[in-house]
């Protein structure tokens, strides 16, 4: 048996540093890369590369998508994706600002096609673990298949997580929804701003304890001021092992932390080590650009 499969997005990031601040109608010298990503391959990618047996499933466009699965497969991922005639493999556009932050642009492409027959019983049964991005639940084109596959995963014993991906289309979808669709799940992994909006309270560790009330588990991504873990027993919080002058680009960091944070959970499921697991990770992967 297998250890992992993850569900989600696979797209071809293109990530943009500008000089200065982007001006209206003119333009600004900016150093442009392009790089594999999706919080999908992200993961998985991740959790390759820290020697987990995981296969990726989902759609890429039926051109032009060998540069970005060159380098998933070469991290070790086995790939179970379906390439979809006459779409294009999901893209996103990151403007990365002076402090490494950005801001995105998204295409999903054909990532929106993932259908029930993507995810038979057999490939969910291969595996010890589910990971579903929360993206693929957000919109009602894919969310069918998420649920089909979160379910079959919970009918077979397996452990499930979710990552709810962005506090954007988290909103938009409705929070009760949202928690309704993951019910019975081991694993929730938001970061601050989605732990707040899934909560509807003011601080993070009242949230996350609030959420540990529904889930096994609950990590929080805190950014610079580190992650915690919530459990029926209390809250363990770890600090930041990135220093803020080492950051580049944050893209994938919490995918970064998925990995790692899965990875040792996985094996041992000791709070503070799974949060230094994490937390490493997602320090390896803002020090360099892309996601992977």
């Amino acid at each position: 048996m297998r250890d992992v499969l993850v569900v989600g997005d696979v797209n071809l990031d293109v990530l943009v540093r500008p000089e200065r601040p982007i001006e209206h109608g003119t333009d600004v010298a900016a150093e442009i890369r392009q790089r594999p990503g999706g919080a999908g391959a992200n993961v998985a990618v991740g959790l390759g590369r820290l020697g987990q047996s995981v296969t990726l499933a989902g759609c890429i466009g039926a051109s032009g998508s060998a540069a970005v699965t060159d380098l998933i497969s070469g991290a070790g991922v086995q790939l179970a994706l379906r390439q979809v005639s006459g779409t294009r493999t999901g893209a996103i556009v990151a403007i990365i600002g002076p402090d490494g932050e950005r801001s995105m642009a998204s295409d999903r492409g054909s990532n929106l096609a993932l259908v029930e027959a993507d995810l038979p019983m057999e490939l969910i049964a291969a595996h010890r673990h589910l990971h579903v991005s929360g993206y693929t639940l957000l919109d009602p084109r894919t969310r069918p298949a998420a649920l089909i596959a979160v379910g079959r995963a919970l009918r077979l014993g397996r452990t499930v997580s979710v990552d709810p991906a962005s506090v954007g289309p988290l909103r938009r979808y409705g929070t009760a929804l949202f928690l309704a669709d993951i019910e019975g799940i081991d694993l929730l992994l938001p970061n601050s701003d989605e732990a707040l909006t899934l909560s509807g309270l003011a601080d993070v560790e009242g949230a996350a304890s609030a959420l540990a009330d529904r889930f096994r588990v609950v990590a929080v991504t805190c950014g610079a001021s580190g992650a915690l873990w919530a459990d029926q027993t209390g809250v363990h919080r770890r600090p930041a092992v990135a220093r803020p002058d080492d950051v580049v680009d944050t893209t994938g960091a919490g995918d970064a932390f998925t990995a790692g944070f899965l990875a040792a959970w996985l094996t041992d499921p000791a709070p503070i080590s799974c949060l230094d697991a994490g937390q490493q990770a997602a320090s390896q992967a803002v020090t360099r650009w892309g996601a992977q």
